[in-house]
C-alpha cells in the first residue's frame, strides 16, 4: 500500500502534479505515471498470488466429500408441485439460493434481493456448465409470484413452505429453536433474532436420479456470489460500509432507490 511518505521522495514532477491537484483531490497519494506503475505492479504479485490461493481453495472444495439426500422434499413452482431432483430439470448440477422470504412476510428480503438482481442473465451461462441455479423461499408460491414481477426478475424461484428443506439446510428456524437459542447457522449456535436467513446450497444428481449434498455456505460465505461488491471493491471508496449501523443499511429494493 502507498503512503503519504510518496509525497516527499517522489520527483519534482510528481511534487508538481500532488501541488497541482491539491485543492480537489482526496488525501490520498497522487503521483507520476511511473510512481504509480510501480506501485501498481508490486500489488498486482499480490493479487497473482491471491488468485493462486482461490483456485487451490476452489478444488479443495470440489474434493469435499458429499452426503446422499435421503430425505423426500416437495416444492411449489408455477407448474405444480416439484422434487429436489425435478429442480435439476436436465442439468446434473443444482445450485439453490436460500432466499429470505418468509412464510407471512409481505416482501423479500431488501439484501436477498440485492443478490438475486444479478441472478437474471447468468443463470443461461451456467446451464451450459450443466448447472441449474434456483431459489427457494418459505413464503407461498403465490407471495413469491407477486414480488417476483414486481422486480421484473425471470429466474426459477419455489416455494419451500410445505417442506422441512429451509429447516435442514439452516436457513430457516422454527420458533422452538429461536425460544431455545439452539438455532444453528453457519455451522454453529446461532441467536436467532429472526426466522430466516440467507446461503446457498449445492447439489449433483446422478445418472441413476440420485442426489447428493455437495456444498452450503452462509453469511460473508455467499460475497463472492455479489457482482456489484466486487466492483465497489475496486473502486476509491470500495464498499463504504464502515460508517453505517450494519454494512448492507444503505441496501434497499432496486424500486425503492431515490435516484
Amino acid at each position: 500500500m502507498m503512503t503519504h511518505d510518496h509525497h516527499h521522495s517522489g520527483s519534482s514532477s510528481d511534487q508538481r502534479l500532488e501541488h497541482s491537484h491539491n485543492a480537489a483531490a482526496p488525501e490520498h497519494p497522487v503521483v507520476g505515471h511511473e510512481a504509480w506503475l510501480s506501485a501498481r505492479t508490486a500489488f498486482l504479485a499480490k493479487e497473482k498470488e491471491f488468485t493462486r490461493l482461490r483456485d487451490e481453495l476452489n478444488c479443495q472444495r470440489r474434493d469435499l466429500p458429499w452426503e446422499l439426500v435421503e430425505k423426500p422434499y416437495l416444492f411449489s413452482g408455477p407448474d405444480g408441485p416439484l422434487t429436489l431432483g425435478d429442480l435439476f430439470g436436465r442439468r446434473s448440477q443444482l445450485v439453490i439460493y436460500h432466499f429470505m422470504f418468509g412464510s407471512d412476510w409481505e416482501e423479500g428480503c431488501p439484501h436477498c434481493s440485492f443478490w438475486a438482481d444479478q441472478f437474471d442473465g447468468i443463470d443461461v451461462h451456467l446451464s451450459q456448465r450443466d448447472v441449474t441455479l434456483t431459489a427457494v423461499s418459505r413464503a407461498p408460491l403465490a407471495r413469491i409470484e407477486a414480488f417476483k414481477k414486481r422486480m421484473g426478475w425471470r429466474f426459477k424461484w419455489v416455494s419451500s413452505a410445505d417442506s422441512d428443506f429451509n429447516f435442514d439446510y439452516q436457513a430457516s428456524f422454527t420458533p422452538e429453536q429461536m425460544q431455545r437459542g439452539a438455532a444453528i447457522y453457519n455451522y454453529s449456535q446461532w441467536d436467532a433474532s429472526d426466522s430466516e436467513r440467507e446461503g446457498v446450497s449445492v447439489f449433483y444428481k446422478d445418472a441413476h436420479g440420485v442426489v447428493f449434498h455437495t456444498y452450503s455456505t452462509y453469511a460473508r460465505g455467499i460475497d463472492m456470489l455479489n457482482a456489484a461488491y466486487h466492483y465497489l471493491d475496486i473502486v476509491p471508496k470500495g464498499r463504504d460500509e464502515d460508517r453505517l449501523g450494519s454494512p448492507q443499511d444503505w441496501v434497499r429494493h432496486h424500486d425503492q432507490y431515490e435516484l
